[in-house]
């Protein structure tokens, strides 16, 4: 354990958080993704073919979204500018609990402004969702950010895409 803690830059235990929650969320996704492969080709769900084949693939998929996970950690540890290796999994974690948040917030939004992906054309429809996703993304992004103890990490990510898209000038600090 000390060989793990040592790796990840945790001098706390509550610091632990992160990468636990960070394998429940890689196991979770793996499993989300077999079951819709399996879905997709029929399979019984009440089969022990389709239990074995649904554990075999949750386990393949966790161990690929794993590597590419700390692939990506390689790559952007000398990019972004953290303190402790911990701190990305807590990055990793609020940007998918932002991206998720956002595309399950816009759908009743969206709805209510009478926009339905049924009768709305695709060429209407898409365009005013990114349009409406993108601001409560960016402000949830700052929300989950403070939540996982990385508000300012968030706060310099939100300035510099802004300045990239002309809007900096309305968040100077």
């Amino acid at each position: 354990m000390q060989k793990f803690k040592d790796r990840w830059e945790i001098q706390s235990s509550w610091q632990l958080l992160f990468p636990i929650l960070g394998l429940i969320s890689l196991l979770f996704s793996g499993y989300l993704l077999s079951k819709y492969v399996l879905n997709a080709i029929h399979l019984n769900q009440t089969d022990v073919t389709f239990i074995g084949l649904l554990s075999t693939m949750t386990v393949f998929f966790t161990c690929l979204f794993l590597i590419i996970t700390l692939k990506l950690f390689t790559i952007l540890e000398n990019k972004w500018e953290v303190s402790y290796r911990w701190e990305l999994i807590a990055i990793f974690i609020a940007f998918a609990v932002t991206g998720s948040t956002a595309a399950r917030i816009s759908d009743p939004i969206i709805g209510f402004l009478g926009f339905y992906k049924e009768t709305t054309s695709g060429w209407i429809y898409w365009p005013v969702r990114i349009f409406l996703i993108f601001p409560v993304y960016q402000v949830l992004l700052l929300i989950v950010g403070w939540i996982f103890g990385q508000f300012k990490f968030f706060w310099n990510f939100e300035k510099k895409m802004l300045s990239r898209m002309g809007l900096a000038r309305f968040f100077k600090d």
